[in-house]
Order: C-alpha cells, then sequence, then structure tokens
C-alpha cells in the first residue's frame, strides 16, 4: 500500500480531537499527523509538517477557523474540511469558510450524536477525495494546477440517442456536491432577474444546512431562492433547494409543476438525491428539462441524467478544471451523457442563452 493520508486535526475541544483522531487512525490509509488546539496552532504545524488534509474547527478562542483557513489556503494551499456545528451561526460561518477556500465540511459529532458513523463514513470519504488535489480558492482560477494524482483523459461515448428537441425549455435542474456552496454562489446569482425558468437544487449537506443555503444564495441574487416546502409551485425566476432529509417528487397539474418532499424508501446514499430530482424531472418534463451537474465526488445524478437524456433532455456539466472535485461531472461525462462541458463562471451565460429559446 501506498503513502498513508495525513491528517491535521484542528478543535479547541479535547473530545472533537479524540473523536476525529479515532475516526481517522481506523482507517488503514490514514494517519493524524498532529492535532492543534487554536487556528495560530493550525497555521504552524500546516507549515511545519504539510499535512495532506486538515480538519478545522469552525469556531475557537484566539484566531478563529476562518482567519486560520484564509492564511492557510493562501500560503500552503492544503485542503481544509470544516467541522461545523449543528446550529444558524455555524452554518453560515461555515459557508463563509467555503468562500475563503475550505473544500467541503461535516457537521460535528459530539457526546450526545447517535449517528457518528455516518459522520465517520462521511468525513473519510471526503478526506480521500480532497487528499487527491491542493485546496481550490474561493475564486476559481482560470488556469487551475494539475490533480496531484491525474486522472486519465476521459474518451466520451457518443450521447445517448435522445428524441428530436421541441425547441422549448421550461426548467433548471443542478446537483451538486462537494464544492457546491461555492459553485452555486457562482450560477444562481449571476442569472438575471428575469430568468424565464424555474430552478430545482440539489445540494448534498447536512441536515440543517439548506436553509442557511437557500437564503445565503437568495440574498446574493436577483432571483428569489428558497428551501423547497410541500406544495410549492415551480414558478419562472424561483430557485427551491431540495430540504436535506427530503426526496422530491413532481407533479404536473394542468400547467403547474407541484413540488411534493417525501421520505427516502431507503435505495438512496444521499437523501436529498441528484439521482432522485433529475428522474422526476425527466418524467415531467422530458426534452423541456436542462440538467446541470456540477463539481461533487461520487456518480450521484448518473441513472437521473440518463433518464432525462432518453427523454429528450439538455445535460451542461462543470469543466474538470474549475471542480474541487471531478467526480460527479466526470461520472455522467463518462457515460456520454453530457451535452457540453463548461468552466464554472460560464454555466450562467449558457443557461441564459438556453433559456432564451423558451421565449422564441
Amino acid at each position: 500500500m501506498g503513502q498513508k493520508i495525513g491528517v491535521l486535526v484542528v478543535d479547541d475541544s479535547a473530545f472533537m480531537r479524540r473523536a476525529i483522531s479515532t475516526i481517522l487512525e481506523n482507517e488503514a490509509d490514514m494517519t493524524v499527523v498532529a492535532t492543534a488546539r487554536s487556528g495560530e496552532e493550525a497555521i504552524t504545524k500546516a507549515l511545519q509538517l504539510n499535512p495532506d488534509v486538515i480538519t478545522m474547527d469552525v469556531e475557537m478562542p484566539g484566531m478563529g477557523g476562518l482567519e486560520a483557513v484564509r492564511q492557510i489556503v493562501a500560503d500552503h494551499r492544503i485542503p481544509i474540511i470544516m467541522c461545523s456545528s449543528l446550529t444558524r451561526e455555524g452554518a453560515e460561518t461555515t459557508f463563509r469558510a467555503l468562500e475563503l477556500g475550505a473544500v467541503d465540511f461535516i457537521s460535528k459529532p459530539d457526546a450526545a450524536y447517535v449517528n457518528i458513523t455516518d459522520v465517520a463514513r462521511d468525513l473519510v470519504a471526503k478526506i480521500r477525495a480532497v487528499s487527491r488535489r491542493g485546496a481550490q480558492p474561493a475564486q476559481p482560477i482560470v488556469h487551475a494546477p494539475p490533480p496531484i494524482e491525474q486522472a486519465p483523459r476521459i474518451i466520451a461515448p457518443p450521447p445517448v440517442a435522445r428524441p428530436r428537441h421541441t425547441g422549448r425549455f421550461e426548467v433548471v435542474a443542478i446537483g451538486t456536491s462537494t464544492g457546491g456552496p461555492v459553485a452555486l454562489s457562482h450560477v444562481v446569482p449571476m442569472l438575471p432577474a428575469n430568468f424565464p425558468l424555474p430552478l430545482l437544487i440539489v445540494q448534498h449537506m447536512p441536515m440543517g444546512f439548506t436553509r442557511p443555503l437557500a437564503d445565503r444564495l437568495n440574498a446574493l441574487s436577483k432571483l428569489a431562492v428558497h428551501e423547497a416546502l410541500n406544495g410549492m409551485i415551480l414558478e419562472a425566476g424561483t430557485a427551491l433547494v431540495v430540504p436535506s432529509g427530503k426526496q422530491v417528487e413532481l407533479r404536473r397539474r394542468g400547467a403547474d409543476t407541484e413540488v411534493r418532499l417525501v421520505d427516502d424508501d431507503g435505495h438512496s446514499l444521499h437523501v436529498p438525491s441528484v439521482d432522485h430530482m433529475t428522474a422526476q424531472v425527466a418524467q415531467a418534463y422530458g426534452p423541456s428539462a436542462i440538467g446541470v451537474i456540477l463539481t461533487g465526488m461520487g456518480q450521484d445524478g448518473v441513472r437521473g441524467l440518463r433518464k432525462l437524456k432518453e427523454r429528450g433532455g439538455y445535460v451542461l456539466g462543470q469543466d474538470e478544471a474549475t471542480c474541487v472535485v471531478y467526480g460527479m461531472p466526470r461520472a455522467a461525462a463518462k457515460e456520454g451523457l453530457v451535452d457540453r462541458e463548461a468552466p464554472l463562471d460560464d454555466i450562467s451565460p449558457i443557461l441564459v442563452g438556453l433559456a432564451s429559446v423558451a421565449k422564441s
């Protein structure tokens, strides 16, 4: 086996340092190179030890996680995963850390946390994903450095055969995971107030974080952005974020499409799932649907996007150079499901161009 992934664990809580260290030391391919109790100590140890990944507490006395992230990303380009408390304030601070250059986050386990196994699995998977490349800055760079382990170049098969397009788009479905909050902030706020299509968004994140994400995007955007509620109608110029812990179903009622939030049937790895959402959009809209697959690890979205393509929809994917993790877009491209790949900051202009077809 190759060299282990070295992790620096930063938290002012002795319990959290032990909990995270125990999780990581149980993995054969990981080792905790050191722990730190403050932002200042984190910066010093990052310079001394050059770990592959850092887990960083959001709130610490003295120099907090935000300033530590800012300095480490600027000087050392080490991927940082934030450990966030399940509070509104914790969520907002976490989103700020992502904008400063942290690559992802987990919800913080505590003494009363019954599902620590899920937190452990999530953290381990994210460390493996982001350790393969340097942390991306908040603003995607034009010429991103290649991954440390360069993935083989994909030669996509021909796109899935699909019916002739009707020439009218009616909805945009966006799926994303690792790196998604920042990616969404480069897409949704760039759309004009008169954007003629509704947007439905699935972002993998823990319970309690989708509402602050929607509120943050709403404050930045000309469109209205809300966390989806049962019975909402998809409306032009409005984006709905599917809440954590629920799957979305769509019901066409004449000219309206109603959102229904349901419990997962136990078969999905992610709740909400990009696969489930895009399959629902494919069924409700067929060739009038645009699917967008952004940065994220894994391959959630492939099955749903295949259904969307089979019904005649159009799929836009984020390119590798601007992804934090080129997992979900890569999986869709590898299956021939992506009509066009583009850098992150080109996604919104392309959507505006596609949406203009809806008014023709």
